[in-house]
C-alpha cells in the first residue's frame, strides 16, 4: 500500500472542502500558510516536509486570480521542497469557457492555465466535469475528468419522479443531457436559446414535449441563473408537472441566488466544488469529497478511476 506518502494541502479558498476529503481518506490535512504582505503580495510555504511524497493541492481557480496564483505558488513551492509527485485537484477548473477563439484577438485562456500548470511543475491533474472536455488536450501530463453524475444519479434515482425526462437549457449541454437520459431510462428535452450578449439571452426556445412531465435539467455552471431560470420558466409553462436542476458549480454571481429563490424550481441540487456566499431554501448542496477520496486512493494504487462512473442501473 502506498498511502503512507500521500500529503494533501489545500488552498485558502479551497480549505472548507479540503477537511472533508483528507477527513474522507482518513489522513490529516498537511499544514501550510499564507503570508500576506501590506501590498498585498503573498508567500505560501509548507510546515512540513513533503520530500518524496505523493503532494495532492486541492484548489479551485475560481476568481479572483490570487487562487490561481496561489496554486501555482504552491507547486513551486512543492517542487522546490523535492516532493516526489505534484497533483493539482481542482474542484472547479476556472476559465474554462475560454477554450476556443470564438472571435478575433482573444485570448484561449484555459490553454494559457494549462501552460502555467504544467511549466509549474503539476505532473498530474484532477478536475470535474470541465466546461469543455477538450481541454484535457491542452495539457501534456494526465488529466482525470470526474462527473458528478456519479453523485447526482443515486438522488435523481431516489426522488421517485412519477415522469421523468432530462433537459439542457441549452444546446451545448445536448450531450450531457443524452448520457443522463441514458443511465437513467428517459427521454430528453433541449432549451434553444440565442444570446444578446454573454450573460443575457434574448429568445429561447424548447425543442421537445415536457407535457405533465417532472423535468430535471442539468448543466455544468450556473453563473448569473439567467439561462436555466427562463428555461424553467419555458418547461413550467409548456406544461411540466416540475422542474429541478443538477448543477456542478455552482458559482451563482450577481443576483443568481435571488433568481433562483424567485424561480419556478422545486429545487436546485449542486455540488460543494465551489463555496455558496449564500443559501436560499430551494438550493441543496451534495459534497463530492468521498468521490475525491476514493479517486486519490484510486490514483495511488493505480487502480482504474474510470470504473467509478459507469453507472448500473
Amino acid at each position: 500500500m502506498t498511502e503512507g506518502i500521500v500529503s494533501i494541502f489545500a488552498g485558502r479558498e479551497t480549505t472548507y472542502l479540503a477537511k472533508k476529503i483528507s477527513q474522507s481518506y482518513g489522513i490529516e490535512l498537511g499544514k501550510s500558510i499564507v503570508t500576506q504582505f501590506a501590498d498585498g503580495e503573498f508567500q505560501t510555504s509548507y510546515e512540513e516536509n513533503i520530500r518524496g511524497k505523493d503532494v495532492f493541492i486541492i484548489q479551485s481557480t475560481f476568481p479572483n486570480a490570487d487562487n490561481l496564483l496561489e496554486l501555482l505558488m504552491m507547486i513551486d513551492a512543492a517542487k522546490r521542497a523535492s516532493a516526489r509527485k505534484i497533483i493539482a485537484v481542482i474542484p472547479y477548473f476556472g476559465y474554462a469557457r475560454q477554450d476556443r477563439k470564438d472571435k478575433p484577438r482573444v485570448a484561449i485562456a484555459s490553454k494559457l492555465i494549462a501552460n502555467l500548470l504544467t511549466t509549474a511543475g503539476v505532473t498530474r491533474l484532477i478536475t470535474i466535469d470541465l466546461h469543455a472536455d477538450q481541454i484535457q488536450g491542452f495539457f501534456d501530463i494526465p488529466v482525470d475528468n470526474l462527473y458528478a453524475s456519479s453523485i447526482f444519479y443515486s438522488y435523481i434515482k431516489n426522488l421517485k419522479l412519477d415522469n421523468p425526462i432530462m433537459a439542457s437549457p441549452d444546446t451545448g449541454g445536448t450531450r450531457r443531457a443524452a448520457s443522463y437520459a441514458k443511465a437513467l431510462d428517459t427521454g430528453f428535452v433541449i432549451c434553444f436559446k440565442q444570446r444578446a450578449k454573454p450573460n443575457v439571452v434574448e429568445r429561447m426556445k424548447l425543442i421537445g414535449d415536457v407535457e405533465g412531465k417532472d423535468v430535471v435539467l442539468v448543466d455544468d455552471i450556473i453563473d448569473t441563473a439567467g439561462t436555466i431560470t427562463k428555461a424553467a420558466e419555458l418547461i413550467k409553462s409548456n406544461g411540466a408537472n416540475s422542474v429541478r436542476a443538477f448543477c456542478t458549480h455552482p458559482i451563482f454571481s450577481g443576483s443568481a441566488i435571488e433568481r433562483i429563490s424567485n424561480s419556478v424550481f422545486d429545487e436546485v441540487v449542486v455540488t460543494d466544488t465551489v463555496p455558496l456566499k449564500q443559501h436560499s431554501d430551494k438550493i441543496k448542496v451534495l459534497s463530492t469529497a468521498p468521490l475525491w477520496a476514493e479517486v486519490i486512493k484510486r490514483v495511488q494504487n493505480f487502480e482504474s478511476i474510470s470504473s467509478l462512473f459507469q453507472y448500473k442501473k
